[in-house]
């Protein structure tokens, strides 16, 4: 609500607080503006593993920012999908992107892909290797 429905004065920075949501931080702000990953050609889809390299100099979040150690501590227990990530840290896709490329460019996390379905072995070649391993 604001001052003209409530008739309450507003406190100053208020427009910066939402007494529901909390304080509120522009996405641009967590990203310092930037709105693709760092590294070139590298593209964080959301099936993307992501596993913290747990010796990487940084990895400890010192001298990073807040949301770049959520992102850390989140990838700390198991690999995580840039998916689970962006849910886990309550921060959108975009945001949660960027700060990836800062932390891949940093060292501190390694990002694969799931093998895509069209590489995996045919059932029927699976079914065979197993009736193989039955007769033996």
């Amino acid at each position: 609500m604001t001052e003209e429905m409530t008739g309450a004065p507003r406190e100053p920075g208020s427009q910066w607080y939402d007494n529901e949501a909390g304080p509120l931080v522009r996405p641009y702000a967590m990203t310092g503006g930037r709105t693709r990953p760092g590294p070139t050609g590298v593209h964080f889809d959301l099936i993307a593993l992501v596993t913290l390299d747990p010796g990487a100099p940084g990895a400890d979040g010192v001298g990073l920012g807040p949301e770049h150690r959520t992102l850390i501590g989140l990838c700390r227990t198991e690999t995580q999908s840039v998916a689970e990530l962006a849910a886990g840290s309550d921060l959108p896709v975009g945001v949660v992107r960027v700060l990836l490329g800062d932390l891949l460019e940093l060292g501190c996390v390694t990002m694969s892909r799931p093998v895509p379905p069209a590489q995996l072995p045919d059932e029927r070649i699976l079914r065979e290797v197993i009736e193989g391993l039955r007769a033996l």
